[in-house]
Protein backbone atom coordinates (compact mmCIF):
# COMPACT_ATOMS: atom_id res chain seq x y z
CA UNK A 1 0.00 0.00 0.00
CA UNK A 2 1.17 3.36 -0.67
CA UNK A 3 0.24 7.12 -0.21
CA UNK A 4 -2.39 8.85 -1.45
CA UNK A 5 -2.08 11.25 -4.54
CA UNK A 6 -2.15 15.35 -3.08
CA UNK A 7 -5.53 17.37 -4.45
CA UNK A 8 -3.37 20.54 -4.54
CA UNK A 9 -2.91 23.50 -6.47
CA UNK A 10 -3.02 27.27 -6.45
CA UNK A 11 -5.98 29.82 -5.09
CA UNK A 12 -7.87 27.01 -3.15
CA UNK A 13 -10.45 28.36 -0.81
CA UNK A 14 -9.11 25.27 1.67
CA UNK A 15 -6.78 22.86 2.03
CA UNK A 16 -7.94 19.38 4.21
CA UNK A 17 -5.14 17.83 6.22
CA UNK A 18 -5.40 14.48 7.01
CA UNK A 19 -3.32 12.46 9.37
CA UNK A 20 -2.62 9.78 6.90
CA UNK A 21 -4.41 7.42 4.48
CA UNK A 22 -6.14 4.25 6.24
CA UNK A 23 -6.24 1.27 4.77
CA UNK A 24 -9.17 1.04 3.10
CA UNK A 25 -8.71 4.56 1.13
CA UNK A 26 -4.77 3.15 0.04
CA UNK A 27 -6.59 0.17 -1.32
CA UNK A 28 -9.09 2.48 -3.28
CA UNK A 29 -6.24 5.22 -3.62
CA UNK A 30 -9.26 7.74 -2.76
CA UNK A 31 -9.14 9.66 0.53
CA UNK A 32 -11.49 9.47 3.44
CA UNK A 33 -13.09 5.81 1.86
CA UNK A 34 -13.05 4.01 5.25
CA UNK A 35 -15.98 2.57 6.62
CA UNK A 36 -17.84 4.96 8.64
CA UNK A 37 -15.54 7.65 7.47
CA UNK A 38 -17.99 11.16 7.69
CA UNK A 39 -16.10 13.39 5.83
CA UNK A 40 -17.64 13.69 2.86
CA UNK A 41 -21.22 13.67 4.27
CA UNK A 42 -19.72 16.73 6.61
CA UNK A 43 -19.12 18.69 3.77
CA UNK A 44 -22.47 18.10 2.11
CA UNK A 45 -24.30 19.22 5.33
CA UNK A 46 -22.38 22.03 6.55
CA UNK A 47 -22.89 23.43 2.78
CA UNK A 48 -19.38 23.26 1.86
CA UNK A 49 -20.81 21.35 -1.07
CA UNK A 50 -23.62 21.52 -3.20
CA UNK A 51 -24.22 17.94 -3.39
CA UNK A 52 -22.91 14.78 -1.79
CA UNK A 53 -19.35 13.61 -3.47
CA UNK A 54 -18.05 9.98 -2.97
CA UNK A 55 -14.66 9.01 -2.07
CA UNK A 56 -13.90 7.91 -5.91
CA UNK A 57 -14.69 12.02 -6.86
CA UNK A 58 -11.83 13.18 -4.47
CA UNK A 59 -10.22 15.00 -7.43
CA UNK A 60 -13.23 16.62 -8.16
CA UNK A 61 -12.85 18.78 -4.88
CA UNK A 62 -10.83 20.91 -6.86
CA UNK A 63 -13.18 22.01 -9.09
CA UNK A 64 -14.64 23.25 -5.64
CA UNK A 65 -11.57 25.41 -4.10
CA UNK A 66 -11.00 22.35 -1.99
CA UNK A 67 -7.70 20.59 -1.62
CA UNK A 68 -6.47 17.15 -0.33
CA UNK A 69 -3.44 16.09 1.35
CA UNK A 70 -2.16 14.22 4.88
CA UNK A 71 0.51 15.19 7.34
CA UNK A 72 2.30 11.65 6.69
CA UNK A 73 1.66 9.23 3.35
CA UNK A 74 2.24 6.27 4.27
CA UNK A 75 -1.19 4.41 5.11
CA UNK A 76 -1.70 2.55 8.17
CA UNK A 77 -4.46 0.86 10.43
CA UNK A 78 -4.86 4.14 13.29
CA UNK A 79 -3.01 7.58 13.45
CA UNK A 80 -1.51 5.97 16.38
CA UNK A 81 0.61 3.94 14.61
CA UNK A 82 2.59 6.53 13.31
CA UNK A 83 5.71 7.22 14.37
CA UNK A 84 6.92 10.50 16.43
CA UNK A 85 10.06 11.38 13.28
CA UNK A 86 7.15 10.29 10.64
CA UNK A 87 5.16 13.19 11.91
CA UNK A 88 7.72 15.78 11.94
CA UNK A 89 9.00 15.33 8.65
CA UNK A 90 5.37 15.36 7.63
CA UNK A 91 4.80 18.63 9.04
CA UNK A 92 7.88 19.95 7.20
CA UNK A 93 6.76 18.51 3.61
CA UNK A 94 3.54 19.95 4.84
CA UNK A 95 4.45 23.38 5.09
CA UNK A 96 6.14 23.20 1.44
CA UNK A 97 3.13 22.46 0.69
CA UNK A 98 1.16 25.33 1.94
CA UNK A 99 3.90 27.57 1.21
CA UNK A 100 3.98 27.07 -1.98
CA UNK A 101 0.06 26.76 -2.64
CA UNK A 102 -1.02 29.28 -0.68
CA UNK A 103 -4.43 28.33 0.17
CA UNK A 104 -7.08 30.55 2.01
CA UNK A 105 -7.56 28.45 4.82
CA UNK A 106 -5.80 25.40 6.28
CA UNK A 107 -8.17 22.89 7.65
CA UNK A 108 -6.07 20.58 10.42
CA UNK A 109 -8.01 17.59 10.29
CA UNK A 110 -7.10 16.74 13.97
CA UNK A 111 -5.37 18.49 16.94
CA UNK A 112 -1.83 16.81 16.35
CA UNK A 113 -1.99 17.96 12.85
CA UNK A 114 -2.02 21.13 13.80
CA UNK A 115 0.55 20.50 16.86
CA UNK A 116 3.47 19.11 14.62
CA UNK A 117 2.87 21.89 11.81
CA UNK A 118 2.84 24.56 14.52
CA UNK A 119 5.51 22.92 16.43
CA UNK A 120 3.63 22.89 19.83
CA UNK A 121 4.75 20.35 22.23
CA UNK A 122 2.04 17.97 22.95
CA UNK A 123 1.82 19.35 26.43
CA UNK A 124 -0.11 22.61 24.81
CA UNK A 125 -3.57 23.00 25.01
CA UNK A 126 -5.29 23.17 21.43
CA UNK A 127 -8.91 24.58 21.27
CA UNK A 128 -10.86 22.97 17.58
CA UNK A 129 -11.85 25.83 15.88
CA UNK A 130 -10.34 29.29 14.41
CA UNK A 131 -6.84 29.30 15.53
CA UNK A 132 -6.47 33.17 16.18
CA UNK A 133 -3.88 34.76 14.00
CA UNK A 134 -1.73 32.97 11.23
CA UNK A 135 1.10 31.45 11.13
CA UNK A 136 2.01 32.36 7.44
CA UNK A 137 0.75 35.11 5.21
CA UNK A 138 -2.40 35.61 5.47
CA UNK A 139 -3.58 31.98 5.79
CA UNK A 140 -6.11 31.34 8.40
CA UNK A 141 -5.98 27.74 10.53
CA UNK A 142 -8.69 25.82 11.14
CA UNK A 143 -8.28 22.56 13.74
CA UNK A 144 -11.42 19.83 12.96
CA UNK A 145 -12.07 17.06 14.29
CA UNK A 146 -10.84 13.69 12.85
CA UNK A 147 -13.95 12.30 10.64
CA UNK A 148 -13.44 8.71 10.80
CA UNK A 149 -16.11 6.41 12.35
CA UNK A 150 -13.69 5.34 14.62
CA UNK A 151 -13.69 8.58 16.28
CA UNK A 152 -15.85 8.89 19.25
CA UNK A 153 -16.40 13.25 18.89
CA UNK A 154 -20.47 13.29 18.44
CA UNK A 155 -21.24 14.19 14.74
CA UNK A 156 -23.13 17.20 15.61
CA UNK A 157 -19.76 18.74 17.20
CA UNK A 158 -17.69 17.83 14.15
CA UNK A 159 -20.51 19.24 11.97
CA UNK A 160 -20.39 22.26 14.14
CA UNK A 161 -16.56 23.19 12.58
CA UNK A 162 -17.41 22.30 9.30
CA UNK A 163 -20.12 25.40 9.40
CA UNK A 164 -17.78 27.47 10.99
CA UNK A 165 -15.57 26.62 8.10
CA UNK A 166 -18.21 27.20 5.56
CA UNK A 167 -19.04 30.60 7.68
CA UNK A 168 -15.35 31.49 7.51
CA UNK A 169 -15.02 30.46 3.32
CA UNK A 170 -17.94 33.05 2.63
CA UNK A 171 -16.34 35.89 5.39
CA UNK A 172 -13.06 35.79 2.86
CA UNK A 173 -15.09 36.08 -0.41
Amino acid sequence: MYGLPDYLDYNLKVVFVGYNPGEKSARTNHHYAGPGNQFWKLLYESGLTGRLYKPEEDSLLLNEGYGLTNLVARPSKSSSDLTDTEKRIGAELLKEKVYKYQPSIVCFLGKDIYRYYAGLSLSTPIQYGLVEGELHQGIRWIVGYNPSGRSTVPYAEKLRIFRLLNQLILSLE
